[in-house]
């Protein structure tokens, strides 16, 4: 968690660290953000509960209208002003948040990037062999069939998978637990792999289920070198990193006729709403279906 000298920023840091459960990213951005702002108030005198919803609209506009901030960046500053003027309201330093009408500016939707089924194939038919390609394939087929974060991959225990069931805990945002279903490849690959990883590593090696050099957790910068050479030998024209394999997993799942809740209870999704972006490319593929094959397409 960021550390400040505020106080009242750094039990606003804490609540939304520890009570809220939220990652360590978004806490170090609404920190920055937060930050930010206080320095703008402390150049014009200004306490931070001091504030009406017009001074934080022309600060708002401010950051709009001289630094040209993008609408994504623009959103979480509004975001975190709204969280942060909640708080206080709550814990009764001001009768209400002068954020509370605030609307965050609209994100344009952008499709998430997919996989085709062609290039899953190709990806899945590569061989593996030593212990550093077995693990590879491990990862791909692990998240190709679950679709978790790369986060939650790697903090990933042995005990954590039931080979014999077919099920994978994972621990997402918040430590919230939940239950993945996983098909019998992945359980083959994953055998091959745990049998390489015993005799690697028979004792003193990390936790975790998948290891890097000398024992230790695999690191997020392997996952994504071991990601990136997979792709390169499969020759896919994009990059391989484990989002557009989470986004695979749901567009080949939606594509297949799973319930959107289903997907969104595996993906880990808080909202239902985070999930629909997927109904966008369902109906993209409806209407290329239908361009190609109706007599007036």
């Amino acid at each position: 968690m960021p550390s400040t000298a505020d106080p009242l920023l750094e039990e606003y840091l804490r609540h939304i660290s520890l009570e809220r459960g939220l990652s360590s990213n978004t806490c170090r951005a609404y920190a920055s953000d937060l930050k930010q702002f206080f320095r703008h108030l402390s150049s014009q005198g200004r306490a931070p509960l001091s504030v009406s919803a017009e001074d934080l609209a022309d600060y708002l506009w401010e950051l709009k209208s001289q630094n040209g901030l993008e609408a994504s960046s623009l959103f979480r500053k509004t975001e975190a002003l709204k969280s942060f003027y909640s708080f206080q309201a709550a814990e009764g330093r001001i009768a209400e948040s002068p954020a509370q009408s605030f609307r965050s500016p609209r994100l344009p939707a952008r499709l998430p990037g997919f996989l085709s089924r062609e290039e899953v194939r190709r990806l899945m038919a590569l061989p593996g062999g030593s212990f550093e390609k077995a693990r590879a394939k491990a990862v791909l087929e692990l998240l190709y069939a679950t679709g978790m974060r790369a986060s939650e991959l790697l903090a990933i225990r042995p005990e954590g998978i039931n080979l014999e069931d077919g099920w994978v805990r994972v621990f997402g945002k918040g430590s919230k637990e939940r239950m993945i279903p996983i098909h019998g490849r992945a359980v083959l690959v994953l055998r091959q792999y745990l049998a390489l990883r015993r005799r690697r590593s028979p004792g003193g090696c990390a936790p975790e289920l998948f290891l890097g050099r000398r024992g230790r957790r695999l690191s997020r910068a392997q996952l994504w070198r071991d990601l990136g050479a997979l792709g390169r030998q499969a020759g896919l024209k994009r990059r391989l990193h484990p989002h557009l394999l989470r986004h695979t997993f749901a567009t080949h799942l939606l594509e297949g006729g799973a319930d959107l809740r289903a997907i969104q209870e595996m993906l880990g999704h808080a909202s239902l709403a985070t999930t629909q972006i997927y109904t966008h490319l369902e109906r993209s593929g409806l209407k290329n279906a239908h361009r190609r094959h109706h007599p007036r397409g």
